[in-house]
């Protein structure tokens, strides 16, 4: 076996090259993944471009579906060479966080690196591929927790399948999750890319029966009427807000989820909200939001607000496995684009600059 091995690195913002780095090592409760399929992110799309802050020399992404390589000796029910993901948040269940029921927010490593200042560790939680620990657009990735983050790939199920659990599908569904969504509800789901389609998934398998979808771009509008959407509203072509209040009669909906992470739709999630709704934040965002007094019914209108990380572990993945195995969603029409590892520089621009209706990139370092 070689001891390199070729890994996508942040250099600087608005700079990634492919670069041989060495192979990881394997500790006792670690196992060391062949990659055969990764994808770019959006998140990753914020690191290329500086917004967000990654230590130069990392490799980057955090999609990672592959082969078990090499396994620690402390690592159990596993075997070599057998085919499995991993999420993208990678919990070691034994922080606080995670015994309180919040395995994504676990960032107990950072305390025990001595890396972790105290807001530094809530902005940063349980992500650790490509954002502190060597990520998954390479041949190699180093797996930490394997026993509590490996999932097996159910026989018969291609990567391009599975290629969305670690993280886009397991972040969309949460979205739904969180937004309390019950049988009959109306749903608005602002923006449409791969987090946002996921979501409208999650708000349809969850029982929602109006879900309306807003995007700006035509071509992932009609991905969202592919995977759900009732009702598809352009702002281009519409004042979006007032026609949701049209379309419930002016009652609101009972949930809205925001998946770009925009003030402008995070406020217009919030004004179809009706009194006791919940709106339910996907977006990552880059400055402070600020909410309006009318819309928030200067904070008497029982509104819920909740956030999410993607959550991980081998229980999510086993869980979404289990719905794309069943037969009830399909998001191979997800990846519009493949590339190989030597050509990923060419990929983010594809990716970055929204080019050719793309949605996810499927990344082969073979």
């Amino acid at each position: 076996m070689t001891t390199t091995m070729k890994a996508t690195v942040f250099v600087a913002p608005g700079r990634i090259e492919i670069r041989e780095k060495p192979i990881p090592q394997v500790g006792p409760n670690d196992a060391l993944m062949r990659i055969t399929t990764t994808t770019l992110c959006g998140t990753d799309v914020h690191i290329l471009k500086g917004e967000y802050p990654v230590a130069s020399g990392l490799t980057i992404g955090h999609e990672p579906v592959g082969v078990i390589e090499k396994l620690g000796s402390a690592v159990r029910g596993y075997v070599e060479g057998q085919r499995v993901i991993a999420g993208a948040i990678c919990p070691n269940f034994n922080s606080y966080a995670a015994q309180d029921g919040a395995p994504s927010q676990d960032g107990s490593y950072l305390h025990g690196a001595g890396l972790c200042g105290c807001h530094d560790h809530q902005a940063t939680a349980g992500w650790r591929f490509g954002n502190k620990i060597d990520g998954a657009q390479a041949e190699y990735l180093l797996v930490p927790d394997a026993q509590a983050n490996l999932a097996p790939i159910p026989d018969g199920m291609s990567d391009e399948q599975v290629l969305m659990c670690p993280d886009i599908m397991s972040t969309g569904f949460k979205g739904a999750e969180n937004a309390n969504i019950r049988i009959g509800d109306a749903v608005a789901i602002f923006a449409q890319g791969p987090i946002g389609l996921c979501a409208t998934a999650g708000a349809r398998l969850l029982g929602a029966t109006t879900i309306i979808g807003v995007d700006a771009n035509p071509h992932r509008l009609e991905m969202a009427r592919h995977w759900g959407a009732d009702v598809l509203l352009n702002p281009n072509d519409c004042d979006v807000v007032a026609e949701i209040m049209r379309l419930t009669r002016g009652r609101g909906v009972d949930a809205a989820i925001e998946a770009l992470g925009r003030q402008s739709t995070f406020e217009s999630a919030l004004r179809v909200l009706k009194p006791g709704g919940t709106l339910s934040s996907l977006g990552v965002y880059s400055t402070d939001l600020t909410i309006p007094l009318a819309a928030f019914a200067a904070g008497l209108g029982d509104h819920r607000i909740n956030t999410a990380l993607c959550p991980g572990g081998k229980e999510r993945m086993r869980r979404l496995m289990n719905v794309l195995e069943s037969g009830r969603l399909d998001l191979t029409r997800m990846v519009t684009h493949r590339f190989g590892l030597d050509q990923i520089v060419q990929a983010y621009d594809l990716f970055a600059n929204q080019r050719d209706n793309v949605l996810k990139v499927a990344i082969r370092p073979s």
